[in-house]
């Protein structure tokens, strides 16, 4: 009697072994991830319209999927996660909404989802648009980082910034800088600039002198426009100011080399 109760025992372990494989091989399921779609166009859209789109995703393992992120490329396109678990079989939505103001053109954004599913802990999905804009004056600068090089303590630097107008409407420029002369053809800026079409102008910027201050100093510029993509763009300018001591010391430290007469 107690053998055959064993047998029975044995067999009923067997069955269970046979019929349950996470019993079997130790584990207790694992989460999986399935997206409707990976990538989304939103055709052609106007400047400054905000437009919006529902990711939706399943979870098609056997443990609840954990989403532990949702990102983005930019600030101007937002990624909303409709809940943080989804049990298996269930369903979620990621809904991305995109602000067109400031582009032109093709773009392309990135949503980046990070869950606990171990074959894909972080998937990517896309967002792309064609947004038009109408006749628009358009600003463009030769550089946005000026170095104007070595100057001496007290001395006033300079440098020069070429700025075009490539829209079809006329671009009104405003420059602020902190103590900072504009010039145009060696004459004084009246802000705000109205540069036409399709044409060019060069800023001179005359830095002050600035007492007791040596070494390598940064300071920037702001450039505002009516230009609809880039209504402020700023321009950072760096230069080296020397000290009258310190340019002796070099000085006597070169003074051999400077007086070498070349072959």
């Amino acid at each position: 009697m107690r053998i055959k109760r064993l047998v029975m025992i044995f067999s009923s372990l067997i069955i269970l072994f046979l019929l349950c494989p996470a019993f079997s091989s130790g584990q207790t399921g694992e989460p999986k991830v399935v997206f409707k779609e990976l990538e989304w166009n939103f055709g052609r859209i106007k400047q400054g319209e905000v437009v919006s789109h529902e990711f939706t995703f399943r979870n098609e393992g056997t443990a609840p999927l954990e989403v532990t992120r949702v990102s983005t490329s930019c600030g101007c396109a937002a990624a909303l996660v409709s809940q943080k678990e989804i049990a298996p079989g269930g369903e979620g939505h990621i809904k991305v909404t995109f602000d067109s103001r400031g582009y032109s053109g093709k773009v392309l954004k990135y949503i980046y989802f990070d869950s606990n599913d171990p074959k894909k802990p972080q998937v990517e999905l896309t967002v792309s648009a064609e947004v038009e804009t109408g006749p628009s004056a358009r600003l463009e600068l030769d550089r946005q980082n000026l170095d104007l090089g070595v100057f001496l303590e007290g001395e006033e630097s300079s440098g020069r910034l070429l700025i075009k107008n490539s829209g079809q409407l006329e671009l009104k420029i405003e420059m602020e800088g902190p103590d900072f002369s504009f010039l145009v053809k060696n004459q004084p800026v009246t802000f705000p600039y109205r540069l036409p079409a399709g044409k060019s102008v060069e800023f001179e910027i005359k830095l002050p002198a600035r007492a007791g201050r040596t070494g390598l100093i940064r300071d920037y510029i702001l450039v505002k426009s009516n230009d609809p993509a880039a209504p402020a763009m700023s321009v950072f300018i760096s230069r080296y100011i020397i000290s009258k001591d310190e340019l002796k010391k070099l000085f006597e430290r070169y003074k051999q080399v400077i007086n070498t007469k070349s072959p």
